[in-house]
């Protein structure tokens, strides 16, 4: 292998670490004849004692799901037992085993990682996938979600591909460049049957370009005279195409029937020589005529029909007469089985049509729910889609383009979806098909950038609908409200009002009871009317979606909605029990994609309890699986935890990052919230003119939610700290307002708090006491810490010194025992102030722990086995035995039982 020292001691590093007891992948990626093949070829002669899974993409089959994953896979089928149940079924279903719904594809992705684990228990295992910018959509997910996971698993993936594309994207990768100058010369000098001239020679080098495959090939079929004179050599265009074009000029001298055989077998992807000669015998081909095929090396006819190299494939299909391609297609579709390979078959009557064909269309359509049965998303999008070509009938056409707009959507082909969606509405006058597809753009709209557009067209969708379905209709102003409510101020039209204002007049559901209807009626009475009116209506809410009988379903189909009556009632207790119910129902099922947003929104409440090493872990075990799923998600756990740490540097960076991107993109939220925990780093940080400037701007919203509210009691302290008493006033009387609706510890708490710091005498301490005896029920504890230092600090501005060190003290042991850095360091001072010097934090041997190290180690000391965890925390057994083992190392421990012995 000339001129590939580099590329093999890349592919001799990752086999040599997964020998050593680490996962690892490479991406090998190139133009086509590089030689990527080749290197695949050599990992597995390196690989002798490894365990060798192979699949490859083929560009004929990008629309049949899990068909390359299923390959890789195929010879591990019988560990499937081992892995737990859900992600067992998910798999069979997957690979067309059983029937059952539809799988979450992520939940797919981490079945073939425990298949693929367990497999390597013995020896390690090397997966080789070659063409992967091939591969069909679902098995590309699966397995970058694979690539992504390796850890401690004893699995070498390698992947070789033209380009790096988004599946692939972030992966350790190296670019296979061509050959040097020298290696290309002898590499061509190898092959010639004749010494060339010496300009000749160096033609080909030169436009050949260093690429092995096309050294071999662009000489092949020239004569001797030719190649010594230069002049068959073909004029210059793309690399590929010279090579291409050689492979059709060498097809020119073949028989007919040699080209046909050919042809046959490019449009035949699987690779079946049985199916290929029953198919040849169709269109009377004769056995014969594969020496033809054989003699030239263009095709391999053995136990499975091989091609010399796929732009073999590409050079022969392409330079095909259509009605030869639609000829053979037809020929396959023949003899392929209408009961074992329908899609397949349904595909090649696709490629054979010439025209609408209702029989056929609908044969894609039945595909098409099959293959979204199995999870494969962009499958049941392409078979919709050529489905859709081939109908006729107008209003059938609309619904066609409708349902392919639909599954692209899902899929997450959100360009796809709106190049279909005027072809449906241009394609029909029904006005239920113009409403599904205005719908389907607000849909789209919101999933690909969460922002500013979304909420109008879904408005607007949600008043036309009421008219078809009313339910959908209601659902849809749901879908409304949650987009306006991202977009927050930053929406230019269809905004909480008045989404709120439409979702009230619109007629009333056929299920009032149902926890998303009770959740819409508070909402929008929420916006409309205020909290006093609302209040009743959310509590109910918040009690159907803590209730344990709610369907799973409804409870995370809108996911971030649930617990917002909670916010806005500050009941910790209710967005604890909900966040909760919702993150196991999710885990339990799998549903991949909704986890992360169940563990920021528990991360932050954790935070805001002071537990942060669990905020930590459970944030990092998000950012996980956001990078494996491509999940968007701002870091809002994150941005609360290192304001509430003080940790000024990387908190205003994150901050700053994060206002600026969602500001782009129109999502208000996003960065009201990021002002708010600005504000709350500020204070902690005693720069409180900063703090109040950016509690203002955190509480200046319109109409009111939860954030504005939350903000005003860092607004009342740091503008009490920094001479602006009336900023002061005006936030407590709407702080007041808002908290006795609410009515509970944790409101009526702050407030308490809150107005001590404008209050003097004796009602101050009455307040301050008030405060902390309510916090203190709440599991907020760093609010409670906030409240014992500003009672110290009221304590000494009193000359209560002794009564001063006791608050001053309980403050600061509370703010170091949570790791609340900045606010400890103005309790210091404080305490300092009284005359008693403060005691230094004496680090944790747990804090030495990285956050999945001490979740998984949190899961073991409750009992959990090895697999347990690893279902819980979407990784593989052996990552689970890995960070164990550095937890017991870093901990002094060896055992289970001596580790439940430290303090987690």
């Amino acid at each position: 292998m000339l001129g590939r020292e580099r590329e093999r001691e890349a592919l001799d590093r990752l086999l040599d670490g997964v020998g050593g007891g680490r996962g690892g992948v490479l991406v090998v990626h190139g133009e086509a004849g590089v030689g990527k093949t080749a290197l695949l070829e050599y990992a597995v002669e390196a690989a002798r004692e490894f365990r060798i899974a192979r699949t490859s993409g083929v560009e004929a089959e990008m629309e049949l799901p899990f068909a390359a994953a299923q390959q890789l896979c195929s010879p591990f089928l019988d560990f499937s037992d081992r892995l737990p149940q859900p992600q067992h079924e998910a798999l069979a279903v997957a690979f067309g085993l059983i029937t059952g719904p539809a799988p979450n594809p992520f939940l797919v992705g981490l079945a073939v990682l425990g298949l693929l684990s367990e497999a390597a228990e013995e020896r390690p295992l090397l997966a080789v996938v070659d063409d992967a910018q091939w591969l069909d959509h679902a098995s590309a997910r699966a397995l970058a979600f694979v690539a992504r996971r390796l850890l401690a698993e004893k699995i070498a993936l390698v992947f070789a591909a033209r380009q790096v594309d988004d599946a692939l994207g972030g992966l350790p990768s190296h670019h296979v460049a061509p050959l040097r100058r020298r290696d290309a010369r002898a590499l061509l000098e190898s092959v010639l049957p004749a010494r060339l001239d010496e300009p000749v020679l160096e033609r080909i080098v030169v436009e050949t370009r260093g690429n092995p495959l096309a050294l071999l090939e662009l000489p092949s079929g020239l004569t001797p005279a030719e190649l010594a004179g230069g002049f068959g050599l073909p004029a210059a265009m793309p690399l590929s195409a010279s090579i291409e074009e050689s492979f059709t000029r060498r097809l020119e001298d073949l028989p007919d029937d040699t080209r046909l055989l050919l042809l046959l077998a490019a449009a035949e992807p699987v690779g079946d020589p049985l199916l290929l000669w029953r198919a040849a015998e169709k269109l009377g081909i004769s056995a014969g005529v594969a020496a033809a095929g054989e003699t030239d090396g263009l095709l391999e006819l053995g136990d499975h029909v091989t091609f010399r190299h796929p732009l073999v494939r590409s050079a022969v299909y392409g330079s095909a007469p259509v009605e030869q391609r639609r000829a053979v297609h037809s020929a396959l579709a023949e003899v392929t089985d209408r009961a074992a390979d329908p899609d397949r078959r349904a595909w090649h009557l696709a490629a054979a049509a010439s025209a609408p064909d209702e029989e056929v269309a609908s044969e894609l359509e039945r595909s098409a729910g099959r293959a979204q049965a199995r999870g494969g998303l962009a499958a049941a999008a392409a078979f919709l889609q050529r489905s859709f070509a081939l109908t006729g009938d107008p209003a059938r056409r609309a619904d066609r383009a409708l349902g392919a707009a639909r599954a692209n959507l899902f899929a997450g082909a959100f360009d796809d979806a709106l190049r279909l969606l005027p072809m449906a509405e241009a394609g029909s006058p029904d006005e239920l098909q113009q409403v599904q597809a205005e719908l389907l753009r607000g849909q789209i709209a919101f999933s690909s950038n969460t922002g500013r557009d979304a909420p109008p067209l879904l408005l607007s969708a949600a008043r036309r609908l009421e008219r078809f379905d009313v339910d959908l209709a209601r659902e849809t102003y749901l879908d409304a409200w949650g987009a306006a409510w991202f977009a927050g101020s930053l929406a230019t039209a269809g905004g909480l009002l008045e989404v709120s204002r439409a979702a009230r007049s619109a007629p009333p559901s056929t299920h009032p009871s149902q926890p998303f209807d009770l959740l819409l009626d508070g909402l929008a009475l929420l916006i409309t009317e205020g909290r006093a009116a609302a209040a009743s209506a959310l509590r109910r809410a918040s009690s159907a979606f803590a209730a344990a009988e709610t369907p799973a379903d409804d409870s995370f189909r809108w996911t971030a909605l649930p617990p917002i009556p909670s916010y806005v009632l500050w009941d910790d207790e209710s967005w604890y029990a909900i966040n909760a119910r919702q993150l196991g129902l999710a885990r339990e099922a799998g549903a991949l994609a909704r986890v992360p947003m169940g563990l920021v929104t528990g991360a932050v409440i954790d935070a805001w309890s002071g537990e942060f090493a669990q905020a930590a872990e459970a944030t990092a075990e998000a950012d996980a699986i956001v990078e494996a799923t491509g999940t968007r998600l701002a870091p809002y756990a994150a941005m609360l935890l290192v304001a509430l740490q003080g940790r000024e540097a990387e908190g205003l960076t994150l901050l700053e990052s994060a206002i600026k991107e969602s500001a782009a993109v129109g999502q208000g939220f996003a960065v009201q919230w990021s002002e708010f925990v600005k504000a709350i780093l500020f204070n902690g940080l005693g720069r409180y003119s900063e703090a109040l400037v950016a509690a203002q701007r955190a509480s200046d919203d319109t109409p009111e939610l939860f954030i504005s509210s939350w903000a005003l009691a860092e607004l009342i302290e740091a503008a009490s700290r920094s001479a602006a008493p009336e900023h002061a006033a005006s936030a407590l009387e709407r702080l007041t307002e808002d908290t006795a609706v609410a009515g509970t510890d944790w409101g009526l708490g702050v407030a308490a708090r809150s107005r001590a710091l404008l209050t003097h005498g004796d009602a101050a301490q009455s307040l301050y006491r008030e405060a902390i005896e309510r916090l203190g029920r709440t599991r907020l504890a760093p609010e409670l810490a906030r409240a014992h230092l500003l009672y110290g600090e009221w304590l000494r501005r009193q000359r209560r010194r002794l009564d001063a060190r006791t608050e001053l003290r309980i403050a600061h042991e509370m703010f170091t025992g949570f790791g609340m850095e900045a606010f400890a360091e103005r309790a210091r001072v404080e305490l300092e102030a009284t005359g008693e010097r403060a005691r230094r934090r004496t680090a944790r041997t747990i804090d030495q722990l990285t956050a999945q190290e001490a979740q998984v180690a949190r899961l073991a000391v409750k009992g959990d086995t090895n697999r347990e965890i690893a279902a819980q925390l979407f990784i593989s057994p052996s990552t689970v035995e890995y960070h164990l083992r550095k937890a017991f190392r870093k901990l002094g421990v060896k055992s289970r039982t001596q580790l439940a012995q430290r303090t987690f």
